[in-house]
């Protein structure tokens, strides 16, 4: 079966794209793995109209509105290899299925990768935590941490005072310049050096982190800014750019979502270096807008 568009993943910025493109009165396919990013997390914040909800309620909820359009087909599945031909695009499943499609959408998003420290999965998304605009007032006041993994944990153990006491833990591997440590000391980040070995305290809350020289430390939440990955690799197989962001690689796009592809669009965190439930809802409405437009006008 040929549809106008793909949208491949289904959560915020997937079922934006799809949405403005039901309304369209154009035929599309979701796919969705059901894998999302946001999975670990109890409650979606700042997402206006939506605060406090579970993410899978909003994307459930999001689903059962986009079925009321009679040109959407929604499938719980993985598309593991795709390629651009004469028509369009072909897309196979991980059972072989094929599907095609004049335009697709990759909105594919992104994984995380934690340091193996024990006891750091087991609370991600819970008091291990990435975006402090996201889960920050939860903590407020409380003790914060901010677990570096990258040069740019300076940067953010600046910020995370806002909410409230932070130690910055360094993990024996990014030390602040002259300039990031007269920051830290401005905002009476406290420094350690020695690693944390260990989160401690009843799964998923946290109490405290032990470090190796043996010391522990009372922590009630901790940040940290995981290196990521694009989830899967259709991006590549279909020759999509891709730049290095500083976490991890992100899909090149435009202004309009378009990929340097003709025909195939990109939003959410696959295609963002900076990445939050608004504004991957936000890229999705414009990579649907942008897909029908290239389908009704095509010379434009």
């Amino acid at each position: 079966m040929t549809h106008d568009v793909i949208v491949v993943g289904g959560s915020f910025a997937g079922q934006s794209a799809a949405m403005q493109l039901a309304r369209a009165r154009r035929t599309v396919l979701v796919i969705d793995a059901g894998r999302p990013r946001n999975r670990f997390a109890d409650a979606t914040h700042g997402f206006l109209g939506h605060d406090g909800r579970k993410p899978s309620d909003i994307i459930s909820q999001a689903s059962q509105q986009l079925a009321a359009y009679p040109t959407i087909r929604q499938i719980r599945a993985e598309a593991v290899q795709a390629e651009k031909n004469e028509d369009g695009f072909t897309l196979t499943l991980a059972d072989g299925q094929q599907e095609r499609a004049a335009r697709i959408v990759l909105a594919t998003g992104i994984s995380d990768e934690l340091l193996p420290i024990p006891g750091l999965q087991q609370r991600w998304g819970k008091t291990v935590l990435h975006c402090p605009y996201c889960h920050g007032f939860e903590f407020a006041d409380r003790q914060l941490g901010v677990l570096a993994s990258h040069p740019l944990s300076v940067h953010q153990a600046t910020l995370i005072p806002e909410w409230g006491p932070t130690t910055y833990f360094t993990q024996g591997a990014f030390e602040p310049d002259p300039q990031g440590a007269a920051d830290l000391a401005a905002r009476k980040v406290r420094i350690v050096r020695s690693p944390i070995i260990e989160l401690l305290g009843p799964e998923p809350e946290l109490e405290a982190v032990r470090l190796e020289n043996g010391e522990t430390i009372r922590m009630d939440a901790l940040y940290v800014a995981p290196r990521s990955h694009l989830t899967g690799s259709l991006a590549q197989q279909l020759g999509c750019a891709v730049d290095d962001g500083p976490l991890g690689p992100f899909i090149r796009v435009d202004a309009l979502h378009q990929t340097n592809i003709a025909g195939i669009f990109a939003a959410g965190d696959a295609a963002a270096p900076m990445i939050n439930a608004t504004l991957a809802s936000a890229a999705g409405v414009i990579a649907g807008f942008s897909a029908h437009r290239s389908l009704a006008m095509p010379d434009a």
